[in-house]
């Protein structure tokens, strides 16, 4: 199936190319000024640039924006909202004149930055400079790896485009080196990005901060490079856009040459265009300029026709739709399978797959460190998993996130389902939101607990959207041992849980950490960490009742005979230490229940009953064990309780040295529990 662009228009009497153009810029300032808040340059200087590429080339279908084959658009520089607002409303979707009248209201589909599932053909959240051209390298790595899986001899069922409109902001920040050298790497040539290249940031000219080669930069990548584009000539526009979609192995930057706040008579090319509302006297003006002579909000009635995608959209996938009716009949296998990952439904096998993962490791009496039990999971979960698109930042062999299955996806074989992200950790984990977007995938990737802090905001921005994605950090406490404070998390775990719908788990042993991966993979609204040592932990024994328990975020899993007077609440590598001094001081005639609490954030959302049967709001004798921050554990003590953590840098020395030092042994444990218990601190 090839898809030509269209031609450029030639019809007589139609709108011309700039009164199109001029009616996105006419919405952008008309909507910004409304609001009184918002950013009208970049919308007046790109408008021509999204004229040509929303008309003669994008591929959708307003009527149904989760067609799969569809192109997908990612405006990364998000403060220029309003370009994609107004192109959602005059294409045809969902998206009224009403929303753009309340542009940055509250409650509205039209936010500050663009922001997924608030309005339909919104494909990521953007606001963030350069994230969301980073997620743009995942939907295309996500195209290229489906249609390797997919795609069969006259049937290109996966055969789409990734556009992704980026200003001088986004290729200054280091996600966008991270992101585009890996891509050039991996030879995505259905990625194209036009540059909106505006010399102007909000402190003004970009000359006295930003004078890089970016054309070299990028050649250096291994993308083709398009220098020196008019971005305000439609006919050179629709020419790079062509040369471009020709240069099937390298992604394509199109540098256009645009003038921030185009037709704006006092402010265009000037910093003042940027960020704030252009004036009514300057509106007044603008419009003169641009010779738009009506009023605000109006369209008129040929420059709307002339914009309208629906009959086109709903015609290009009608004829993917026919495509697919003869891919089913062909590969009826496939074509079942396809829909099943692009729905983001799991395998029938699931259920069975998750029984015995559950049974076979808890069962195990191997002390195995919890990152060795992740390992283990992947390997009963994967082969039921054909939509997993593993990898890790550069740590495969710490992280463990490879298993028996796992095949590298490479520039020459992008069928496999692991990816060498190298040592990238923001820009993996926002390409690893691309393809959760973009549908077909379950992405999990690897790195350091400690390093989670190079990729903290891409862990937000998913949490933000919703998606699902499964985060492996381990080697997550002074556990690490002589590689010293540089490599051992303390503040981190605390940190993550901060983050509003980010779901952290810190497993004690085989069977938590099998149970957390069924969390975070079962999960649709929200992304999950794993935080998994380094060292080895026993493993906890549990009846039936408890093991189900692991999946509400906290449990019973030691209970003394008769009515407890104390409880211990710890996580990963600490339980043990707590189940010890447990039975240490049960044996000596105290009553101390031990709670395994892997999951807050799941444990807060369990009914108010189950709750108190865990943790008794009459008990108030409380002790938490973590070895990290103590932040966030005095919600289960209370001011009266106690907690004991790290409150300082670790050390470089073994790790048992380390843990000694802290007080977290179990006869240190012990003590300062006892001495608590006795009235002490």
């Amino acid at each position: 199936m090839t898809h030509s662009p269209a031609a450029p228009d030639s019809v007589a009497n139609s709108p011309s190319r700039r009164t199109l153009a001029n009616a996105i810029r006419a919405l952008s300032m008309d909507a910004v000024q409304a609001a009184n808040s918002g950013h009208p340059g970049a919308p007046l200087g790109m408008a021509d640039l999204a004229e040509v590429l929303w008309r003669d080339f994008l591929r959708h279908n307003p009527g149904n924006p989760n067609w799969p084959n569809r192109d997908r658009f990612v405006l990364s520089n998000g403060h220029g909202s309003m370009l994609l607002y107004a192109l959602l409303h005059l294409t045809g979707y969902d998206l009224p004149l009403e929303e753009l009248k309340n542009f940055r209201q509250f409650g509205s589909k039209t936010p500050g930055h663009p922001e997924y599932q608030h309005a339909p053909g919104v494909e990521t959240t953007t606001g963030p400079l350069g994230q969301g051209l980073a997620n743009a390298v995942g939907m295309a790595l996500a195209e290229r790896m489906l249609a390797a899986q997919f795609n069969r001899e006259d049937f290109p069922l996966v055969d789409h485009y990734t556009y992704v409109c980026v200003g001088d902001g986004c290729l200054m920040e280091g996600i966008s080196h991270e992101a585009c050298s890996l891509a050039g790497t991996l030879g995505l040539g259905k990625l194209i990005v036009l540059y909106d290249d505006n010399h102007i940031s909000i402190d003004g000219d970009v000359s006295g901060w930003f004078t890089d080669n970016t054309p070299a930069r990028f050649r250096a990548y291994g993308w083709q490079v398009l220098e020196d584009v008019d971005g305000h000539d439609a006919t050179a526009i629709h020419a790079a856009l062509v040369a471009a979609r020709a240069e099937a192995q390298q992604p394509t930057l199109i540098c256009c040459r645009t003038v921030i706040g185009f037709g704006s008579p006092n402010k265009s090319g000037k910093s003042a265009a940027h960020g704030a509302p252009l004036g009514e006297a300057e509106i007044t003006a603008t419009r003169a300029a641009l010779e738009w002579p009506h009023a605000p909000f109006e369209i008129p009635h040929a420059v709307a026709a002339a914009w309208d995608a629906r009959v086109q959209g709903a015609a290009q996938q009608a004829q993917w739709t026919t495509l697919f009716a003869g891919y089913a009949q062909a590969h009826p296998v496939l074509a079942a399978e396809f829909t099943r990952r692009t729905q983001g439904e799991l395998p029938a096998a699931w259920a069975s797959t998750v029984a015995d993962l559950l049974a076979t490791q808890q069962a195990s009496t191997a002390a195995n460190a919890t990152r060795k039990s992740s390992q283990l999971a992947l390997e009963k979960l994967g082969p039921v998993l054909p939509e997993f698109a593993g990898g890790s930042a550069d740590l495969s062999e710490s992280n463990l996130t490879h298993w028996a299955g796992s095949r590298a996806v490479s520039r020459t074989d992008a069928s496999g389902n692991y990816i060498n992200y190298g040592v990238r950790e923001f820009a993996m984990v926002a390409v690893m939101s691309g393809l959760a977007l973009h549908g077909g995938f379950i992405p999990y990737g690897g790195t350091f607990l400690v390093f989670s802090d190079y990729a903290r905001n891409a862990i937000r921005m998913a949490a933000l959207m919703g998606l699902r994605a499964v985060y492996v950090l381990t080697h997550d406490s002074i556990g690490v041992g002589e590689d010293g404070p540089t490599h051992q998390p303390i503040e981190h775990a605390a940190s993550l849980r901060l983050i509003p719908n980010c779901e952290v788990w810190r497993p004690c042993d085989g069977a938590e950490t099998a149970a957390a991966w069924v969390a975070g993979i079962e999960r649709t609204d929200g992304p999950s960490c794993l935080l998994l040592t380094r060292q080895g932990v026993p493993p906890q024994p549990r009846d039936a009742a408890q093991l189900a328990n692991i999946q509400r975020g906290g449990y019973v899993l030691l209970e003394p005979v008769g009515a407890p007077e104390a409880i211990l609440i710890a996580t990963g590598s600490e339980v043990g230490l707590a189940v010890s001094a447990a039975h240490t001081l049960n044996a000596a005639g105290r009553r101390v229940r031990v709670v395994s609490m892997p999951c807050g954030e799941v444990f807060a959302r369990q009914s108010a009953d189950y709750q108190a049967s865990v943790l008794p709001n009459a008990l108030r004798q409380r002790v938490a064990i973590e070895a990290g921050s103590p932040a966030g554990w005095y919600r289960y003590v209370g001011l009266d309780g106690l907690v004991l953590g790290i409150t300082s840098f670790g050390a470089s020395a073994p790790a048992g040295q380390l843990f000694k030092h802290f007080g977290l042994t179990a006869d240190s444990v012990t003590a300062r529990v006892q001495t608590y218990l006795d009235g002490g601190t």
